[in-house]
């Protein structure tokens, strides 16, 4: 049976707002999210026959009767029985907890960010955690993000959730005072939403959605947080990368290597604004990783040319990144762009003393690239051929089996 269109489109567009007010007055995720999808299941056999006025308000109190439900049956949590059963029969939405100037903003989604980065978890179990919540994104989809097995991760996100409900740590919309604590987290989350979209191919319907989410995200955190140099470096960083954009796929949807752009489709508007936004984060005198990133993406943006591109002062700035923010795909860029800079040998003994980035199917890439380049025929085959396993966009496999062909091999 497939849910009705209306059920759809009220869980698309209003699924983080239902979680966050369960999330707040269960202080468990795990039963919201299990609440949330049993109020589903009875929609998909109850809204056949009619659709209520406010389908919203409809599957948060069935969402919170499941959950009363499954105490009961549990024989577990009788204050938290108690609690629920004192509380009115719908369960409130973001908008109505309180004043405070990110509620203020109205946006369920960015106060469900700040509100899951809680400083009492470790910084990747909450950025996962929220990308579950907020994006809706798989442990699978996560997993990949964060360059570890889905089993790691899903063990991370039941570790997270349970040690939410078992340390009674509040899951309320932060104060403004308590959001600078938070913001490393929030930021990353913003980011990996981007990044989630930005390499789905063109092709994917998450592609845009997500892109233009993230930047949504980031300028809100921007304005709600003006003084914060990292917060407007993310946005300049996001700005610039999806300013390419048109120029990233040929019309079949093959990728298009950034120095094979026409560049006169890049979005100079999207441009201009990042730019305006790095100079502005820089005159903060706080520089960061994502306002590096950013300068980076900016020296690729003003290039009139490929054969024009900085690549001595991109080497430099990853350099700098490397220092301030070390991990091995960002040691990976710093490799390839030493490569470009000097010598594809130089790039290559770099990569080779990488670890941690074996089922990365970008490194084998970036190695059969330069093995190419110095003329290591076979050698950079066998790269292609790993490179080209570990991928999973269809647009990046198509991509490598062409280079894999034009080996000739």
């Amino acid at each position: 049976m497939s849910p009705p269109p209306v059920l759809q489109k009220v869980y698309s567009e209003h699924r983080a707002r239902m979680l966050a007010a369960l999330i707040r007055v269960l202080g468990d995720f795990e039963l919201a999210e299990d609440a949330l999808q049993e109020a589903c299941a009875l929609a998909l056999r109850k809204w056949c026959d009619a659709v209520p006025d406010d389908p919203v308000a409809w599957l948060l109190t069935a969402a919170r009767n499941s959950a009363i439900d499954r105490l009961r049956r549990a024989q577990v949590s009788r204050d938290k029985l108690a609690e629920l059963a004192r509380q009115p029969g719908i369960v409130t939405t973001m908008t109505d907890f309180g004043a405070n100037s990110l509620l203020s903003t109205g946006d369920e989604r960015l106060s469900l960010i700040f509100t899951c980065c809680h400083p009492a978890l470790a910084e990747d179990a909450r950025v996962a955690l929220t990308l579950q919540a907020v994006a809706g994104l798989t442990a699978r989809q996560i997993a990949r993000m964060f360059l570890v097995s889905e089993p790691t991760l899903a063990q991370r996100l039941v570790r997270a959730k349970r040690k939410i409900r078992d340390a009674g740590i509040t899951l309320e919309v932060p104060a403004d005072h308590l959001l600078p604590e938070r913001l490393s987290g929030a930021l990353a989350v913003v980011y990996l939403i981007f990044t989630q979209g930005y390499t789905a191919g063109d092709d994917q319907p998450e592609h845009h959605t997500l892109t233009q989410e993230a930047i949504r995200l980031g300028k809100l955190v921007a304005t709600l947080m003006p003084n914060e140099p990292e917060s407007l470096g993310l946005v300049a960083l996001l700005l610039l990368h999806d300013s390419r954009g048109a120029a990233r796929y040929s019309p079949a949807g093959d990728v298009i290597l950034l120095a094979d752009h026409d560049r006169s489709r890049w979005d100079r508007a999207e441009i201009a604004e990042a730019i305006g936004l790095l100079e502005r984060a820089l005159r903060l005198g706080r520089p960061g990783p994502y306002q590096l990133q950013a300068a980076i993406a900016a020296l690729h943006a003003q290039a009139e040319a490929a054969d024009q591109t900085d690549w001595p002062r991109i080497a430099a700035l990853y350099a700098e990144l490397v220092a301030v923010a070390p991990s091995p795909v960002v040691a990976l860029n710093h490799a390839v762009a030493v490569a470009m800079a000097t010598r594809p040998d130089q790039g290559l003994a770099l990569i080779d003393r990488i670890d941690g980035l074996d089922h990365y199917h970008l490194l084998h890439a970036a190695r059969a690239d330069l093995l190419r380049r110095l003329g290591r025929t076979a050698a950079a085959a066998a790269e292609y051929r790993r490179a080209h396993e570990l991928a999973v966009n269809p647009a990046d496999r198509r991509f490598l089996y062409r280079r894999l062909h034009d080996l000739n091999i």
